[in-house]
């Protein structure tokens, strides 16, 4: 089995894939890009792994996407997760890849990280796929209001999805620039 802060460092980051999907390239939907456009900027909060080894481990994140520079980027994901004294580097590139989305947590499932398969903007929300190895999973994140954001990752497992990662992230309104109205 995986060390328990990798392994919390690969939850972590599943967790934040909603994070990763803040802009789109010109082809996207203007529904998709309604969608990423609000979600973009400056995240913080906590989280809690609730089913398996580590149920009940609590952690925090600190997440900021921008625009990726490449037309076929979406997003370049950067921030960390905390764990006690323990904090992760995150990092995500997420991409539209004609009716859905591909990218990849990390250095994806190659690597320590995970692979996003697929994906789908629906209202206010997006669900994507999520692999690595023999892991099978969604992710979905749902915009509960301007300034806030819940995130499930749910594994297969069987024939059931299992939800065993929670995360309530608020927007960082401090890190929001203001100006004069003339």
């Amino acid at each position: 089995m995986y060390p328990r802060t990798s392994l919390i460092a690969r939850a972590s980051a599943a967790a934040i894939l909603a994070a990763t999907a803040f802009a789109l390239p010109a082809t996207a939907s203007p529904r998709d890009k309604a969608f990423f456009d609000q979600v973009a900027g400056n995240w913080q909060g906590s989280g809690e792994i609730v089913a398996g080894k580590y149920k009940g481990t609590k952690f925090n994140c600190d997440l900021t996407g921008e625009s990726a520079v490449a037309k076929s980027a979406g997003i370049q994901l950067d921030g960390f997760c905390r764990v006690g004294v323990f904090k992760q580097p995150m990092s995500a590139l997420i991409t539209k890849a004609g009716a859905t989305y591909k990218g990849k947590f990390l250095d994806g499932a190659g690597g320590k990280g995970l692979d996003i398969t697929s994906g789908q903007v629906n209202g206010n929300k997006v669900v994507v796929g999520i692999n690595r190895q023999k892991l099978n999973g969604a992710m979905i994140a749902r915009l509960e209001s301007d300034n806030k954001m819940n995130i499930t990752i749910s594994v297969k497992v069987e024939n059931k999805m299992v939800p065993v990662i929670g995360l309530s992230l608020d927007r960082n309104l401090d890190d929001i620039a203001v100006g004069s109205i003339k």
